[in-house]
């Protein structure tokens, strides 16, 4: 008896590249850890201030460790609810509000500023913690990867009528107007660990799977993620979410 396994050794594949790359990204900081606590212990021992340097690394390195913990853990948890449909609901033009503002110390960082845009919306059946994490990872990633002193949009507006393929709902959108991204990479850009610029990723902070952790809620949601981008001018994505404007 025949039977057709190409989709169980396509799954089967994802998990061991999975866990390859998730290695990896802890193997890096950690070797460079243990590194910088060997040289601490031995040539650097009385070299105050090459002490006050790499012990400054070490945390750095732990905190980017401890960030792909969460993110992977994060992950975790939100594919093993995938199938469970929201509960609750969501004021999303508030959510957004308390995000933008969470997010001072980097928008200061990098001198960029965000415009608010914002149209009382009801994100429902939802997740409120969810969404607040989609809201925190897109503009992260707007704020990293824009440009340094630019200017991002954030806006929630309720849509009435079918717009633009949409059908009525609410709609989140997020654009910055960073140097965009070839039309090339955009297909992958939710892919666990992708990266455009693998380099540049790293050194702003990014684990590679805040956009995974987007696509993977927004499919709880039963929403759709629209990603938008022309090299030079920036990117934007939409997220589409069942929802209405709220009750009078």
């Amino acid at each position: 008896m025949l039977a057709d396994r190409t989709q169980a050794r396509a799954a089967e594949r994802m998990r061991a590249d999975f866990v390859t790359n998730a290695s990896h990204e802890l193997r890096t900081p950690l070797s460079s850890i243990i590194g910088f606590v060997e040289t601490l212990r031995g040539p650097a021992v009385d070299d105050s201030d090459a002490r006050t340097r790499f012990l400054g690394i070490v945390a750095e390195q732990a905190e980017r460790m401890r960030r792909l913990i969460d993110d992977l853990l994060g992950l975790s948890r939100i594919e093993m609810n995938e199938h469970r449909a929201p509960e609750q609901s969501a004021r999303l033009d508030l959510l957004a509000e308390a995000e933008a503002e969470a997010l001072a110390p980097i928008l200061q960082a990098r001198k960029a500023q965000v415009s608010l845009e914002l149209e009382p919306a009801v994100a429902a059946p939802s997740e409120p913690e969810q969404l607040s994490q989609v809201l925190r990872n897109l503009l992260e990633n707007a704020v990293r990867h824009g440009r340094e002193g630019g200017q991002i949009i954030l806006s929630v507006r309720v849509l009435r009528g079918s717009e633009g393929g949409l059908p009525p709902g609410v709609l989140l959108r997020v654009a910055d107007d960073g140097p965009g991204i070839a039309r090339e990479h955009i297909p992958r850009l939710t892919e666990r660990f992708y990266r455009v610029d693998k380099g540049r990723s790293r050194s702003v902070g990014g684990t590679g799977l805040g956009l995974a952790i987007v696509k993977h809620i927004v499919n709880h949601h039963r929403g759709q993620l629209l990603i938008e981008s022309e090299p030079g001018i920036g990117t934007t994505f939409r997220v589409w979410l069942p929802g209405r404007a709220p009750d009078q």
